[in-house]
């Protein structure tokens, strides 16, 4: 292993032991280096990369600190990763949408509010029939992170999140230059949040599989 990652595993550990929680205080330099077993030279790499992936935050005069470490700060990383191969990697990220959020729809079958229903209820109302791409392709974005939120997990959520916001152009244009876009996409949401409304997550999930799936079946075959 590279000393380098070797100073990072250790520093990890510090942090999930609790020995640094989220807002603490990194020791100095000289004295974590030397209780760590590491070369300064590979501490500061160390913290150069765990700085980038948004774990530590340096403060020039003011010494090193662990970030607040929620969820959507340490998926920054990898939403720039996305973005640095948005054309290419768009079928790749709806397939992992197409693993993860039919299994956040089944969770949300076993924790999801009433008002949280009311909510994706209010939603699915707001749109009508005569609804433009742009406001088909907003409600498609809230729906999903509804559905994700009421999972209660904030990692699922944020991760999601991430994920829906890099196919919105696959999903604006498909709603261009296909037929029916609204009523479609209304209907399929409408059922999902039926059988979720029901606590059936075997429907919910399956049903999730076929609407994220239809985005990607679309961009196979339009490539």
């Amino acid at each position: 292993m590279a000393v380098t990652d070797a100073a990072i595993l250790k520093i990890k550990e510090m942090i999930v032991s609790g020995e640094l929680s989220p807002g603490s205080r990194l020791p100095p330099e000289k004295e974590l280096s030397e209780s760590l077993g590491l070369s300064r030279n590979s501490l500061r790499e160390a913290v150069k990369a765990l700085e980038v992936i948004r774990v530590l935050d340096v403060r020039r005069g003011d010494g090193t600190y662990v970030t607040s470490l929620e969820p959507r700060l340490l998926l920054e990383a990898m939403s720039f990763v996305v973005d640095l191969h948005q054309d290419d990697s768009v079928l790749e990220v709806l397939a992992v949408r197409r693993m993860l959020e039919p299994q956040a729809a089944a969770l949300a079958c076993r924790s999801i509010t009433d008002p949280q229903l009311d909510e994706i209820e209010k939603q699915l109302a707001d749109v009508g029939a005569d609804a433009d791409v742009e406001s088909l392709v907003a409600h498609d974005i809230a729906f999903h992170h509804l559905i994700a939120e009421a999972t209660g997990n904030a990692y699922l959520t944020s991760l999601l999140d991430s994920l829906s916001s890099h196919t919105v152009r696959a999903r604006v244009w498909r709603g261009i230059t296909e037929g029916g876009s609204v009523a479609r996409t209304i209907d399929e949401h409408r059922r999902i949040l039926e059988a979720v409304r029901q606590r059936n997550a075997e429907l919910a999930q399956a049903l999730m599989i076929a609407h994220v799936s239809g985005v990607e079946h679309w961009l196979r075959k339009a490539r």
